[in-house]
């Protein structure tokens, strides 16, 4: 028997969540780190007529703080129902109310300090020459001079061949040899040089004495053992050297002290900075949080736009009501994002009170679907509050995702964090007898006895993630 196929109109009610330009800006914004936000705030102020940012005589920002605190109540995004033109337009008028910049209650209007001092960077190829000018005073030879510390990189090492850069500068290899032997020996130790090999040697000439005994042994481990070395051979390294084991140790010692990348000290960059995006302070026995956004500018609407509202005609005051509801849409989804921000740095502190009472070996395992429920919104929002943006502590700086780690059962019943197990293989290697380390098991037997239930396969993935090599690596001679 067929299938009978009818025609029909069929009228049926349904909700569904429509992404609106706005709801998409307001999801970005979240999102966003301070100093992102910054940017996006100045960019929509070249943009956007409408809006003005508000500073006072000496170009600091305003305190607004109690005029925002007033609509900070009612300036909860809708994301289902976004607010009409004409809304924006009858509340604007009604109350001339400024926002964006006003700090959360019992934030501080101080501006927050970074990780890193600004400091001048200087290049590595500006200090070489400064010393090359000491070094070398005739004419050509400070020219091959300047080409080679062109070529040098960020490393430290020399791109190309001696032949190239005689070939290109027109003189003789023997001058470009000369040359570059006056820079390697200039600071740091081992610049200039053409390989791994070269710049260790370099360093071990002129960092060690010349009698000491372990430097014939380290130089033929350098020339030709390497890699044996960075596998811990040092049994089959001492068979073909014809030494011991623990002379080879020795050896391998001297030449871990050498620096593998010399340039690196410099770079010829800008120093990174973390600008946290919350700072967290004790006051007697409870934290007070403090929202950074101090340099982003105080947002208002200009009065002029409102005047042209009441006396300009139709086109005039349509395209001005537009922009001025997405100059508002704007300012309530910076104040969303820094109640959402507060929120879920106040339920972490509230759930992690161990870690800012006693420090990171004290962090319990939190996910994000408990902190959204104790705020009461989607975990995929707390998510897009703590992606990217960096809490300051009394224990340092750390990024608000470091707060959301996995957990492991104990035999207390009580979940322990992933972090507390590093940090506890961590002290259980600092503190074994290197002549005969832990292996990955007697680490798990150890945590075992400590009532923290890990496998071995645990035990190597968290050891390899702290950067620990394994036992047969960890052994000395």
């Amino acid at each position: 028997m067929g299938v009978q196929l009818e025609y029909g109109l069929k009228l049926e009610t349904t909700q569904k969540l429509i992404m609106t330009p706005q709801l998409r800006q307001a999801i970005a914004i979240l999102q966003l780190p301070s100093m992102e936000l910054a940017s996006l705030v100045e960019k929509e102020l070249l943009e956007n007529p409408v809006l003005e940012a508000d500073a006072d005589e000496s170009g600091n920002e305003k305190d607004n703080s109690d005029e925002a605190g007033s609509l900070t109540e009612s300036a909860t995004i809708e994301y289902d129902n976004p607010p009409e033109a004409d809304g924006w337009i009858e509340y604007l008028l009604g109350s001339g109310t400024q926002m964006s910049g006003a700090n959360q209650t019992g934030t501080s209007e101080t501006a927050p300090g970074r990780e890193v001092a600004d400091a001048q960077a200087v290049s590595l190829q500006d200090y070489l020459e400064m010393q090359l000018h000491f070094a070398v005073f005739e004419a050509g030879h400070l020219n091959v001079g300047r080409y080679l510390i062109g070529c040098i990189d960020d490393n430290g090492y020399l791109c190309g061949t001696i032949n190239e850069a005689a070939a290109q500068l027109g003189v003789a290899e023997a001058v470009v040899n000369d040359v570059l032997g006056i820079i390697q020996t200039f600071d740091p130790i081992g610049v200039g040089a053409c390989s791994l090999q070269e710049c260790l040697l370099i360093q071990l000439k002129q960092k060690t004495p010349e009698l000491s005994p372990e430097i014939g042994l380290a130089e033929a481990i350098i020339n030709g053992y390497l890699d044996q070395v960075a596998c811990a051979r040092y049994k089959q390294i001492a068979e073909k050297l014809h030494c011991t084991a623990h002379e080879v140790q020795q050896a391998v010692d001297l030449i871990r002290t050498l620096d593998p990348k010399p340039g690196q000290a410099f770079g010829g960059g800008q120093p990174g900075y973390i600008t946290p995006d919350v700072t967290i302070e004790r006051l007697n026995d409870a934290y007070v949080i403090h929202i950074n956004d101090n340099h982003v500018p105080q947002l208002s609407i200009n009065p002029y736009y409102r005047q042209i509202i009441r006396d300009a005609d139709s086109d005039a005051r349509k395209y001005v009501e537009g922009r001025i509801n997405a100059a508002v849409w704007l300012i309530k989804s910076i104040e969303q994002r820094r109640r959402t921000l507060y929120n879920v740095t106040e339920a972490i502190v509230g759930l992690q009170r161990g870690f800012f009472d006693h420090g990171p070996k004290f962090l319990r395992p939190l996910t994000l679907k408990k902190v959204a429920e104790q705020i009461g919104v989607h975990e995929s929002t707390v998510s897009r509050a703590t992606a990217n943006k960096y809490a300051s502590t009394p224990h340092g700086v750390f990024g608000l995702h470091t707060f959301f780690t996995a957990g492991l059962q104990s035999t207390g019943g009580e979940d322990v964090s992933a972090s507390r197990v590093k940090q506890e293989i961590k002290e259980l290697v600092t503190a074994e007898n290197q002549t005969q380390p832990l292996s990955d098991q007697a680490l798990s037997d150890l945590l075992n006895g400590k009532g923290i239930m890990v496998s071995r396969r645990t035990v190597a993935k968290y050891r390899e993630e702290l950067g620990i090599p394994a036992s047969s690596r960890r052994k000395r001679h």
